[in-house]
């Protein structure tokens, strides 16, 4: 019942801790409509306000100012119904007002004009400073595109009054005032204090993370412009207050080639459409959408589906006509309202502008929207002939040199579809290498059967052709990566190769390697008879060793036959590689050596190998396969703590490989990699980019698992740097398409725990502890030794949920926690979780509580009590010394002081027993015995000799932000005197 001003103000205050929403402005309106029915019009004042605060933060700017026009009213009849507070509110508001006003299109300007004037008489007549008058008329001035620049000037130059626009707001517009006079530069300088953190308020970062998106991208930082996305766009989400900045950061998607994340921000915003109590920051979300609708059109995906309105499915074509027509009325509306067209020409310049980056901006997030990215073209790409003719030679030529353009010309010619020419040599020979070509894409796919089946189709053809190398050198990768080898039968498939290495001897002592006639087809291959039949050679000599290694790969660990098999077929092949000078095959042999001392623990000898195959490499001429050579030696370099030289050869084996267009190479496990060895080296930038764009390649190749993974390591990296937000972002991608993509469940349990931690750590408890219940269902029928796991998680959901203020879904969480641990223990966890709900307990209700709250730590000396002394991941001085510790604060807390001196005494006895790891614990457990003493119990002199102790004892522990603190402490009871 509202009929008394006491029930009216008990709801404003409920109210005002509800989050920004529909149901807050609701209630708000309800409020003002109860307060109005008073005699006194103090209750009415105070519930104007907070009205015109949910209007101001969800967009309603349509109906702020005629809430202002009435609290207007009572302070004229009465301003002393008015608090310091909300009279200084009045004159702040005013300037609100004026931004209110212009996001109307059917306000007239002038009557804009005349509120400012009536805001300066105000202002004057109470002799305030006319700094916030100053800063509304450059609003105006800015938004109509006339005398921007002396308005700016009259407002920047005047001292800040206690009635200007909040400082980060005003440094916001500053910024803006630069970035709409081109200077992208000098508004990322003004912003520095906001995009740093130094500078908040209610819209502050948010705002300005969003203006600053594209100057980042432009100004080349684009690790920077990837944060503020990540971070910024979880802040304004469904956020009807924050159209403008929704609009922003889909125009940063489309022009960062981030179409399909721009399409997924669409879907998560589909009520925004609806918000129409802003039209100024509506036309700035619909411009926003626009840009994105306008480039996934133009790419030819105008039939995709698109979220849009609500009531209707909508295609991306059918969305953009929407939204254009709409946007073009307000701009127009707008225009005409201002008399001049600044409005529309800043929608047309953001219309007009191109993708900033050749390539997608990998954000770390998976996307439910994929977009195909064609690959670049290498760098070191030889040229295309135009005639099909030179294209089979040239492709042929490459072949010869093992060059991975090959199979881009090879692709081709058997795309051209092409009638023969006898110019390439017989048909046959053509359908060979086609069938070769064929062979190598199965075996990408993991298609041996296939493989070896157009290989041997290929060897046949080559027999019939008289060409008796190529066949052997057909033959023998049939068996290497046929079903064989890929079943497991890979001692059958070695029987058969070492077969094929007898017949290779045979031909060899009929034909020489050097001289002789080439057969007849062999004059169209670019390579003599000496040259074809000593590659053919080394390839069966490879195809050899390779079997022998996944041979060592399917059996048992260690298995000592297999390692030796290996080992015997690699020397073989390297001592023949170098009696044929054929260096790249030698270093071929010396990868599978490297394998073979890796695996015998000997990884000084397998860094031996690695480098000297690399200067093998260098001597071949054939530079394009030194970047499996340097990620091996890449990963036996890391485990040593070897992180310079890991990065450096990670660097240069993905830069060859694209210069190369070596598609064969497995670039997405060395950006993997390379992203963990540079967050070892302090680079938090260019680990995000490795693992983003990693995470991005697992996702187009629909390996999930290995995606989900990567964005694990990639969250971790962002926390540890401090950017949390940018982590749960990424953290909350993975968990929203978990559902799509069939993520293991462990994968998936990990995940849902990150992100619940990361959500709990940025005071976000009600979202956290819902990942946290929904995990401990997941798990609660895990068996065995993942019992421990519910146990864990158990706890952390009842912690959050306290938190969170949920006490009656807290107690169930409890004592399903305890119960939990009953069955697989967890005793730090438990104490832990039963000292949370002590001190929750205490604060949220008091001396009622401190039964309770007693209740929980005393549960928790039984916990610790009943571990086994030595118990692993168990350390019982931490353990009793922090429970004492919270004791004391409890009592404290309740005036009992003597017994809250008892217990900190006791928690610095305890920490004694932790040695030098518990100095600092051992500190704050002073430090509060020293409060309890100096304050509580009124003996300062003792309070200031204990503290003596401590610092003195905390110095020699060079802890010296602990002697700061005690210092302080010491010195305030000292200035008692």
């Amino acid at each position: 019942m509202l009929d008394t001003p006491e029930a009216v103000v008990e709801a404003l205050r409920e109210n005002s801790g509800r989050p920004h929403g529909l149901q807050r402005t609701v209630t708000a309106e309800e409020l003002v409509e109860a307060a109005g029915a008073f005699e006194k019009a103090d209750v009415l004042v105070t519930a104007l306000i907070e009205l015109m605060t949910a209007y101001d933060v969800t967009g309603e700017h349509r109906k702020s100012p005629v809430a202002f026009a009435r609290l207007l009213k009572l302070w004229e009849s009465g301003p002393g119904d008015f608090s310091d507070w909300e009279a200084a509110e009045v004159h702040r508001r005013f300037f609100w007002v004026t931004l209110s006003l212009l996001q109307v299109p059917d306000v007239p300007l002038a009557t804009v004009d005349a509120w400012v004037a009536k805001m300066r008489e105000r202002f004057a007549a109470a002799g305030h400073g006319l700094q916030p008058v100053a800063a509304a008329r450059y609003r105006i001035a800015a938004h109509t595109g006339t005398g921007t620049d002396d308005a700016y000037d009259l407002w920047a130059t005047r001292p800040r009054t206690e009635h200007s626009d909040c400082g980060p707001c005003e440094i916001r517009r500053i910024g803006a005032h630069r970035l709409l006079s081109g200077d992208d530069t000098g508004a990322l300088d003004s912003w520095r204090p906001i995009l740093d953190g130094r500078a908040e308020c209610t819209e502050e970062p948010a705002m300005t993370r969003a203006l600053a998106l594209l100057p980042l991208l432009r100004a080349a930082r684009a690790d920077e412009a990837r944060s503020h996305h990540l971070s910024g766009y979880r802040q304004i989400r469904g956020n009807t207050g924050m159209l403008e900045e929704v609009g922003l950061h889909l125009e940063f998607c489309a022009l960062s080639r981030n179409e399909g994340r721009g399409l997924e921000i669409l879907a998560e915003n589909r009520p925004l459409f609806e918000a129409v109590g802003a039209p100024l920051a509506r036309l700035g979300f619909l411009t926003g959408a626009e840009v994105l609708l306008a480039r996934l059109a133009g790419d030819g995906h105008g039939a995709t589906a698109v979220a849009g309105p609500p009531g209707r499915n909508w295609t991306v074509e059918a969305l953009l006509t929407e939204v254009r027509t709409e946007a073009d009325r307000l701009a127009a509306a707008f225009d005409a309202r201002n008399g001049t067209t600044a409005v529309g020409d800043r929608r047309r310049a953001r219309l007009d502008r191109s993708p900033l980056l050749d390539e997608p901006l990998p954000l770390g997030l998976r996307t439910s929207v994929a977009r195909t990215v064609a690959p670049p073209t290498p760098v070191e790409a030889p040229a295309v002939p135009a005639d099909f003719a030179g294209l089979v030679r040239e492709a042929r030529r490459l072949e010869v040199l093992g060059h991975p353009g090959a199979g881009r010309l090879w692709t081709l010619v058997a795309d051209a579809d092409a009638p023969h020419d006898p110019a390439t040599g017989p048909e046959e020979l053509l359908r060979a290498e086609l069938a070769e070509r064929r062979s190598v894409l199965h075996a990408r796919g993991d298609r041996g059967a296939e493989a070896a089946e157009e290989l041997e189709q290929a060897a046949e053809l080559y027999e019939e052709l008289g060409m008796p190398w190529h066949a052997l050198s057909a033959q023998a990768r049939a068996l290497a990566w046929g079903p064989d080898a890929e079943g497991g039968d890979t001692d059958r498939a070695g029987t058969g190769l070492d077969g094929l290495l007898k017949e290779a001897e045979r031909l060899l002592d009929l034909v020489p390697l050097t001289g002789g006639d080439p057969v007849e087809a062999e004059g169209f291959l670019g390579a003599d008879a000496g040259t074809v039949r000593t590659l053919s050679y080394g390839t069966v000599l490879f195809c050899r060793t390779f079997t022998a290694y996944q041979a060592l790969g399917r059996g048992p660990d260690h298995d000592p036959a297999a390692l030796t098999r290996l080992e015997e077929c690699a020397r073989a092949h390297a001592a023949e590689a170098e009696r044929l000078a054929l260096p790249h095959q030698r270093a071929s042999a010396r990868q599978f050596l490297a394998e073979v001392a890796g695996r015998r623990g000997d990884s000084g000898r397998a860094e031996t190998e690695l480098r000297t195959a690399l200067d093998d490499i260098a001597a071949s001429e054939r530079p394009w396969r030194g970047s499996r050579l340097r990620v091996q030696l890449a990963q036996f370099l890391l485990p040593d703590g070897r992180y310079e030289e890991s990065a450096e050869l990670l660097h240069r084996a993905i830069t060859d490989a694209a210069r190369y267009g070596d598609d064969e190479f497995a670039a997405t496990p060395a950006h993997v990699m390379l992203g963990h060895t540079l967050s070892h080296l302090g680079d938090p930038g260019g680990a995000v980019r490795h693992l983003s764009e990693a995470a991005a390649r697992y996702d187009r190749d629909a390996e999930h698992d290995d995606a989900a993974a990567t964005r694990l390591q990639l969250a971790d990296v962002l926390e540890s740097s401090g950017r949390l937000d940018d982590a749960v972002a990424v953290l909350e991608s993975v968990r929203s398409g978990a559902d799509d993509t069939a993520l293991g469940d462990r994968l998936l349990a990990q995940v849902r725990l990150n992100l619940a931690r990361g959500l709990r750590a940025l005071g976000e408890f009600r979202p956290a502890a819902e990942e946290f219940l929904v995990l401990a269902d997941s798990v609660a029928d895990w068996e065995d030794d993942d019992r421990a796991i519910h146990t864990l998680v158990a706890g952390e959901a009842a912690m959050t949920l306290a938190l969170a203020d949920r006490w009656d879904a807290a107690a169930t969480a409890y004592e399903r926690a305890l119960a939990a641990h009953a069955e697989a223990p967890n005793p730090s966890l438990m104490t832990e979780m039963l000292r949370e709900f002590a001190r929750l307990t205490a604060a949220s209700r008091g001396d009622e509580g401190l039964t309770d709250a007693l209740a929980h730590l005393a549960r928790a000396d039984d916990i610790t009590a009943a571990v086994p002394e030595g118990a692993d991941d168990f350390t019982a001085w931490y353990e009793r010394g922090s429970t004492h510790y919270r004791r004391a604060r409890i009592l404290a807390q309740a005036e009992r002081f003597p017994e809250a001196l008892t217990e900190a005494e006791a928690a610095i006895a305890a920490h004694e027993e932790g040695g030098g790891a518990a100095e600092a614990s051992r500190a704050e457990a002073v430090r509060i015995a020293a409060l309890i003493e100096g304050n509580g119990l009124e003996r300062p002199d003792d309070a200031i000799a204990r503290l003596t102790t401590a610092i003195a004892r905390c110095r020699k522990a060079d802890l010296d932000e602990a002697v700061r603190i005690l210092e302080e402490l010491r010195q305030s009871f000292m200035d008692r005197g």
